[in-house]
């Protein structure tokens, strides 16, 4: 529920169509759930390589930082359109979880930690976890699509170039600290 990419392509396709989010949720659990698992089974190590974080967070914040000047360049236009209108809600949510740097770093600590403490519990309070986590994505992002849809209807087009500039100047500022980040590390 942090906001972040998925979030603002949710709130983008929400605009037009009330039911992306539960689309944009399925096809982030398309990447998230074979990611869980494979953290189950100890791939989470990988994270600690060197530079594979810094690695990640350079080619994530890359990654939305082109989002976001495409999306900003995009308000010029009378309709505003988002990096991702090509692609299906599915897909979208797909890509943005895999060029996601904060949701494979999450993953591979925090989630890691969630991971092994529902593992205690038995392999069926693992698949509940896993479960009720995406669950809860689902719910999240199918609520911000339907309220963009009614803001969307309701206010217009200056409402959807409102969030659009919202939203594209949080994807700036997010992947720049990305890159900041990784390169301070790197620089140190």
């Amino acid at each position: 529920m942090a906001p972040g990419p998925i979030t603002v392509v949710t709130i983008g396709k929400g605009s037009k169509n009330p039911h992306a989010g539960a689309l944009v949720s399925l096809g982030h659990g398309i990447v998230e759930f074979p990611l869980i698992f494979l953290i189950f089974l100890g791939f989470d190590s990988l994270i600690d390589i060197p530079y594979v974080r810094e690695i990640i967070g350079i080619t994530g914040g890359v990654f939305l930082l082109w989002m976001s000047v495409d999306m900003l360049r995009g308000l010029k236009i009378a309709e505003v359109k988002d990096k991702m209108e090509k692609h299906t809600p599915i897909v979208a949510g797909v890509l943005l979880s895999i060029g996601n740097p904060y949701f494979i770093i999450w993953w591979a600590t925090i989630g890691a930690a969630l991971i092994m403490r529902s593992a205690d519990f038995g392999y069926f309070w693992f698949g509940v976890f896993a479960v009720i986590h995406w669950l809860c994505d689902f719910l999240w992002l199918y609520f911000l699509s339907i309220i963009s849809y009614r803001g969307g209807v309701f206010f217009g087009k200056v409402f959807h170039r409102g969030i659009f500039l919202i939203c594209g100047i949080f994807l700036f500022f997010l992947g720049g600290k990305f890159i900041f980040d990784a390169l301070s590390f790197l620089l140190l």
